[in-house]
């Protein structure tokens, strides 16, 4: 049957038999999403689960393993069962021994969540392996639940890199196992407190419901006594309910077994001993202890169904041990049924025990903000990690955008872009790493340092890989076959090709759906450039000294020049060494008072050289605005609160008043050239601590580029540095933080919505993730910082912001890792050096949005840099867009990339909130058949957010929570033309050709 209405409209009658051959066209790509047909000897999903006892207290035992895709060893090591004398861990090993001890007892179940394993696992067995785990699935005793690649963080993943990796897992899913491999569940049990933008994104991707096990202990104690462990998550202030509206459920020991009752060969507890000859049976002291763990648990939670998770991290190695035990215990605790027994036990899944919740059509808690901070007792906040490993963390965001531009020129150049060693496989290797990375302790920081050089060594590779089909792609758009030279070393401003050639040209590829000026900065050694853009008009450049990093590189000046370039496309300018001009602009000592541009004023302290005040000048708006960097002295766990030190996961400073980190020297400034180009002030804090304080001629943003590091350690402190934005705003103790990159949450110093807080960290149990931005405002006045990574801040002071940029520490603080946070490469033996931007944005608070947003947009989505040496070719064309009109400012083209070979997947998304703008938070309407410029749109079949349903026929649980307020029903005008709202994410599978 077809699959969209698109083929009729605006058809006429004589088009019919077209029509009649499109419908035969499309109808293999149209039904992909569904996988595979399965033909079901009985029924798997919610079918599949056991009966139940209405009168009595049904207790859901839950066969599962939690298997990190990296954290104490690398992947490659967790799924060999390499390196046990670090960790004792094989997941191959995992599943084989369930799939034979699951064909033992039909009545067995299992879940399995993380796809990067199975995935592995399912391409070495044999054909007749494969057959016999169809079975299980078909017949629900195996079960997926999550199914994206990895189990992703929370704090520190931005939104787009999770939908991807969600994407992945569950379309190999798909096509294994067809709709018996659905996930009906999110399952994120290990995740160190959860964001409102991943239950949005779970609701989107048509799961009925979500479960966890970490939340703050004060959370959950509340909880406990209210009887709102589980609850109705509504995790969207835009999109009209129930569309991200969430059921959401508090798993009640963490992910872990109850106490005494874990049969693992890597627990303690004694089994099952039934043998009543025997001295040591134990039958009725394990049937006692469990009744009484079971009724004690349903004290504190709703129905008369309770879940037990009933394994741990890597356990079922020997699957023999646990199901032996619980087939035990099943029989037993149900024999005493006869005896009186109100408790029921029975093996099931985690969409068996949300079926049976939802058949209790209770009204449930309604929840609209996140679970941040989480602290799991009263001095250990885990709020360190939004900021460990922030050079990996800076490079994973790289990565997300080299992808992303990656994935697009693909669809872009065609069949040609795919010619290479790798054929069809260019971009998978880079998709796969992308999808590792967002992993609970890949991005996260909270590895072991040679996981984190493995994560990084594989985004490496992968780039590498993309780096031929992004050729390809560039040469068959251009015209040119010459070589593309990539400078992936840019950021140290480090490109040999740049440091030593006369003649060059630079392409500049933008992912963006609509046209972005920026400045480019090449490391060079001449003192005087022309540079020319693609029509060949000369453009302003200036050539400044800079400092040479670590003896990298050669070059002992800088070139820097504005570029355009149109959406979705790239343009290429010429640069050509001049023989004679005039000298670089030169350091000067002695602090500036003001630098401005035609938006922008900065003044400067003439005193201490800090910033002083920022102003609008379209907006006639000025705050007082102090900037400095600190360091709080880490807590060594050594003192009369608490033994708890920081770590890659703890945040906890021994003082509530930070280290001023004092200038050794005078500021200096460059006397600029050109000063409608850029202005910089280059600031020493200490010998290891530095900035430049940018201002580029025609941006609306200040600049701050940090470089911290090495941390010293030499005094025995471990430190963890800080940058803290003192302004005139009144805040009332608010800050605003995004959410993944998306929407945004209001925090609030020392309070929680949901529960009563008892402070007992004030610096540590204020702080939040922020993954883009972050801003501070009052009725007049807002200052937006939008970060170039994930980091960790907060505002502990009125008017004030802060954020985290470094950590270095000398203890472990006890969560496993088993390592301090003490980062060293061998370009920096003595501690790692970070470099790292934030921009800043004054505006009123009713179109700082308008903003923000994009500028947000064009850190995380940066253009992508190639060089060819010497002249191009005469016919070489040398600016492209592949679209033909640039997207509305209030819409994002999230997703771009080839699905088959005659079909692509995109993602459009509005990235604005219901409230936040008067001109872009309306409804905006897009033709698709009018989107591209080089591809001819022949057909298209709307998806659900993770592509792996067809969105009418999504189908998810409806919950009862506060009355419903609906919305407003915005319809489609067209076939063609689709209609987004403030907030919402539209997938298509659109049937393509080349033009």
């Amino acid at each position: 049957m077809i699959r969209a209405s698109f083929f009729f409209s605006n058809m006429a009658a004589g088009a019919l038999q077209l029509a009649v051959a499109l419908l035969s066209l499309f109808s293999a790509v149209l039904s992909f999403p569904l996988g595979p047909e399965t033909k079901h000897t009985t029924t798997c999903g919610y079918e599949s689960c056991h009966a139940t006892k209405p009168n009595m207290l049904n207790v859901h035992l839950v066969p599962h393993t939690h298997d990190d895709v990296g954290w104490l060893k690398t992947v490659d090591q967790y799924f060999y069962g390499d390196r046990n004398d670090i960790q004792h861990a094989g997941v191959q090993y995992i599943l084989d021994s369930v799939v034979d001890q699951l064909l033992k007892n039909p009545d067995r179940r299992f879940i399995y969540v993380e796809t990067a394993f199975f995935y592995r696992w399912w391409k070495r067995q044999s054909s007749s392996a494969q057959q016999t785990v169809k079975q299980l699935v078909n017949e629900g005793r195996l079960e997926f639940v999550n199914g994206g690649w990895c189990m992703s963080d929370e704090a520190t993943t931005h939104y787009s890199a999770v939908i991807d990796q969600m994407t992945i897992g569950l379309r190999f899913l798909n096509e294994t196992f067809g709709a018996c491999g659905r996930p009906r569940v999110a399952w994120h049990i290990d995740p160190f407190g959860h964001a409102r933008e991943h239950a949005s994104m779970f609701a989107q991707m048509g799961y009925d419901g979500f479960f966890f096990g970490r939340l703050d202990y004060q959370d959950r104690m509340h909880r406990m006594v209210q009887k709102e462990q589980e609850l109705l998550w509504r995790a969207s202030d835009s999109l009209t309910p129930p569309t991200a509206d969430l059921f959401t459920g508090i798993l009640p020991n963490g992910y872990n077994p109850p106490e005494g009752f874990c049969w693992d060969q890597s627990c303690d507890d004694p089994p099952i001993r039934d043998d009543p000859d025997l001295e040591d049976y134990n039958v009725d002291d394990v049937v006692m202890r469990f009744l009484t763990i079971a009724n004690s648990q349903a004290t504190v939670y709703k129905t008369n169904h309770i879940i037990m998770t009933m394994g741990s991290d890597f356990q079922y190695e020997n699957a023999n041990l646990w199901y032996k035990n619980l087939d035990k215990l099943i029989h037993y605790v149900n024999a005493q049924q006869a005896n009186g027994s109100k408790v029921n036990v029975l093996y099931s899944t985690p969409s068996c025990y949300l079926q049976e919740l939802h058949r209790a059509n209770l009204t449930w808690a309604l929840k609209t903000d996140d679970f941040f901070p989480y602290a799991d007792s009263a001095h250990d906040f885990w709020t360190g990690y939004f900021t460990s490993r922030p050079a990996l963390k800076r490079y994973e965001r790289i990565s997300n955008s080299n992808l992303q531009t990656c994935n697009q020129l693909e669809v872009l150049g065609g069949p040609a872009s795919r010619q290479g060693p790798f054929g069809e496989g260019e971009s998978q290797t880079m998709k796969k790493a992308m999808a590792v990375a967002q992993h609970h302790d890949a991005v996260s920081g909270t590895e072991k340092q040679h996981v984190a050089n493995d994560y990084a060594r594989r985004l490496a590779n992968g780039w590498q890989r993309c780096q031929v089909l992004v050729s390809n792609s560039l040469a068959a758009l251009s015209g040119s076959s010459a070589k593309r030279i990539y400078c992936d070393n840019l950021n140290i401003s480090v490109c040999p090709l740049t440091e030593s050639s006369k003649k060059f040209s630079v392409s500049v590829y933008n992912p963006l759906a609509r046209p972005v000026t920026r400045p480019v900065r090449l490391p060079v050694n001449g003192t005087a450039y022309a540079v020319s853009d693609a029509n060949g008009k000369a453009v302003d450049c200036q050539v400044s000294t800079r400092e040479v990093r670590r003896n990298r590189g050669f070059a002992v000046n800088e070139l820097v020049f504005q570029v355009q370039a149109p959406p979705l496309g790239y343009s290429t300018y010429s640069v050509s060494l001049r023989q004679a001009g005039p000298r670089p602009a030169s350091a000067q000592p002695g602090a500036p008072t003001v630098i401005q541009n035609k938006f922008l004023r900065v003044t400067f302290d003439p005193d201490t050289g800090l910033l002083s005040s920022l102003s609008n000048l379209e907006t006639k708006q000025s705050i007082k605005l102090t900037q400095n960097f600190y360091w709080y002295n880490a807590s060594d766990g050594n003192n009369l609160e608490s033994n708890q030190p920081s770590g890659a996961y703890i945040f906890r400073p021994n003082s509530s008043t930070p280290f001023v980190i004092s200038r050794t020297a005078k500021t200096e400034t460059i006397q600029v050239q050109f000063p409608h180009m850029v202005q910089e002030v280059r600031q020493w804090f200490a010998p290891w601590v530095s900035q430049v304080v940018r201002l580029h001629g025609d941006s609306r943003a200040l600049e701050l580029e940090w470089t911290v590091g090495p941390l010293p350690i030499d005094d025995g402190l471990g430190k963890e540095v800080i940058t803290r934005l003192d302004t005139s705003i009144k805040t009332s103790e608010i800050f605003y933080t995004d959410s993944n990159g998306r929407e945004v949450l209001q925090r609030k110093k020392d309070f929680r919505p949901t529960w009563n807080l008892m402070q007992s960290e004030p610096i540590a149990g204020n702080y939040y993730p922020i993954n883009s931005r972050a801003f501070i405002k009052d009725d007049v006045d807002q200052l937006t910082v939008v970060t170039d990574r994930s980091q960790g801040g907060g505002s502990i002071h009125n008017g004030s912001l802060e954020i985290m940029l470094h950590r270095r520490l000398l203890y472990d603080d006890v969560r496993g890792v088993a390592e301090p946070l003490n980062e060293t490469s061998n370009i920096f033996p003595e501690g790692l050096v970070v470099r790292g931007r934030l921009l800043l944005s004054l505006d009123p608070p009713s179109v700082a949005a308008d903003a923000h947003r994009p500028l947000a947009q064009e850190v995380v989505m940066q253009p992508l840099l190639t060089f060819t040496n010497g002249d191009l070719s005469p016919n070489t064309r040398l600016e492209f867009s592949g679209l033909q009109a640039a997207l509305p400012p209030a819409v994002h083209l999230l997703t771009l990339t080839q699905w088959d070979k005659d079909s692509v997947l995109l993602r459009l998304e509005h990235q604005f909130q219901s409230w936040e703008s008067k001109v872009n938070s309306q409804p905006v309407t897009v033709n698709l058949q009018k989107l591209f410029s080089t591809l001819d749109v022949l057909g298209m079949s709307e998806l659900n957010l993770s592509a792996n349903q067809w969105k009418d026929e999504m189908m998810r649980f409806s919950w009862t929570s506060l009355p419903l307020t609906d919305g407003p029903l915005w319809l489609d005008p067209s076939t063609w033309e689709v209609t987004l709202r403030p907030m919402e994410i539209r997938t298509f599978l659109l049937r393509v050709s080349l033009r």
